[in-house]
């Protein structure tokens, strides 16, 4: 049931003469004051259609009302018509600079076109009328911020909070300058002090906590999450974040506890039931562990994140066939998550199912080509197939990258000696000697064929000696 309060201002009596007159398709006349009340309260209400159908039948009625014309001017900024809106600047700039309200339109049409230090001198121009101060100095703000001067955003949040005290925005943004100040422990004072004038202040709570959060200290960081659970029961990131401080802590049991809190009033629970579900793995309890995780997705069943770890789980206890079930929805649902290829590998060449492995292995090196060791099992299972050609060509990509990698060439000269291209073989494997030399006695174990050749080549040129 609303109140008086909200009746008032969801209902207006000249707007819904106004809304009358359109529905009739009718004209009907209001003076000028009357219409800019009528502008006003779709403004406040963010109904910008019947706005701009307002400010334009104020134009057919009082064409050279200045007052209106600002409010036109108000309109087309909510609408980004900012050609327009320069028109109606240009036209009554020489007889308005005295008006608090078209500065701040002025200072709204540079903020918006991107131009932040003329918005700031046309709301300091603005603040010498003593009026909407807390506004104008949280704008100030704002575009100090957007300018990365941080020192003079903090100096201007603090003015406007001065004269709103219980704007969180403000309180939430003065945090995030000293923040990025590095001012830690002016941080911690002004929230201390700000804390015991307004004790039951959530946002100041929640910052408490998050401060404490990001300097590690989870305990202190529950403390002030709790007085914001106090305050609020309902905090859907408060409590996601209390059970995050407990997993830090290593105290599983409690960030259940809170989860299972969490999941009572959050109606997005897939993330939380997967969370629910690692802790369970850390308690080493896998069974359920996949309960939960198996639960989120439910929730959400593109879930590949939650895919990945029962894949894991199902490992654990012993259930391959799931395991690699799991791998492969993963995979099919976030292709370019090269964890699901890393895992899919794992389990295809534990299986021993060489062949099924090489296109995840070709994924790896392609999204990963830094990574060596992507490029090392890739021609390590091309050599078991014996797909020498193709081993070649993928050694002599992987060399761009890792071209002081001993075994790459310890590899080549393996795959041209089995295509008895001995000359080309004994260059990769000199190429291999030079760069590591000590890893030669486990390449001879690992392919027999570089020590026969090798041995072949060192006969040959002792009869050429003799």
């Amino acid at each position: 049931m609303h109140t008086n309060m909200e009746e008032e201002f969801f209902e207006n009596e000249l707007a819904k003469r106004f809304e009358e007159m359109l529905d009739n398709n009718d004209e009907y006349y209001f003076d000028s004051e009357e219409l800019e009340e009528i502008i006003i309260h779709y403004l406040e209400l963010g109904d910008i259609e019947f706005a701009e159908l307002a400010s334009q039948y104020a134009m057919l009625l009082h064409p050279n009302s200045t007052e209106l014309k600002i409010k036109v001017l108000e309109v087309l900024l909510e609408l980004e018509k900012y050609t327009d809106a320069k028109k109606i600047i240009d036209e009554i700039k020489p007889s308005s600079m005295e008006n608090l309200d078209f500065l701040i339109c002025c200072a709204k049409y540079y903020s918006l076109l991107g131009n932040p230090k003329r918005s700031i001198k046309y709301c300091k121009k603005a603040l010498k009328y003593n009026e909407e101060e807390a506004f104008l100095h949280n704008f100030i703000a704002d575009e100090y911020f957007n300018l990365e001067e941080y020192t003079l955003a903090l100096e201007h949040y603090r003015e406007a909070l001065n004269r709103d005290l219980y704007d969180d925005y403000i309180v939430e943004h003065i945090m995030n300058c000293y923040t990025l100040l590095d001012q830690q422990k002016d941080a911690l004072i002004f929230l201390n002090s700000y804390l015991d004038k307004f004790p039951y202040s959530e946002i100041a709570w929640i910052e408490y906590g998050n401060y404490f959060f990001n300097k590690k200290d989870y305990e202190e960081a529950i403390v002030g999450y709790d007085y914001v659970l106090a305050i609020n029961q309902n905090a859907i990131s408060v409590l996601s974040n209390k059970g995050s401080c407990y997993e830090y802590l290593d105290k599983w049991e409690k960030a259940i506890d809170t989860y299972k809190e969490l999941l009572q009033v959050d109606n997005s629970q897939s993330y939380t039931l997967y969370k629910i579900g690692m802790c369970y793995k850390k308690l080493k309890q896998p069974n359920t562990a996949i309960y939960y995780i198996q639960e989120a997705l439910k929730e959400a069943p593109q879930f590949y994140i939650g895919m990945l770890q029962l894949s894991n789980l199902y490992e654990e206890i012993g259930q391959m066939d799931k395991a690699l079930q799991f791998a492969e929805e993963g995979a099919y649902y976030d292709c370019y998550n090269v964890d699901f290829h890393k895992r899919l590998a794992y389990l295809y060449i534990n299986d021993n199912k060489f062949s099924e492995v090489l296109p995840h292995l070709a994924k790896m090196t392609e999204y990963e080509p830094d990574e060596f060791y992507n490029w090392y099992i890739y021609a390590e299972v091309l050599m078991i197939l014996g797909e020498y050609e193709k081993t070649i060509e993928t050694l002599n990509s992987a060399k761009k990258m890792h071209e002081n990698k001993s075994e790459i060439y310890y590899q080549l000269s393996n795959a041209y000696f089995h295509l008895n291209d001995t000359i080309r073989g004994n260059e990769a494997l000199e190429k291999a000697l030079k760069l590591n030399a000590e890893l030669l006695s486990h390449m001879e174990k690992k392919y027999p064929f570089i020590k026969k050749n090798k041995n072949e080549t060192e006969k040959k040129r002792n009869r050429k000696t003799q």
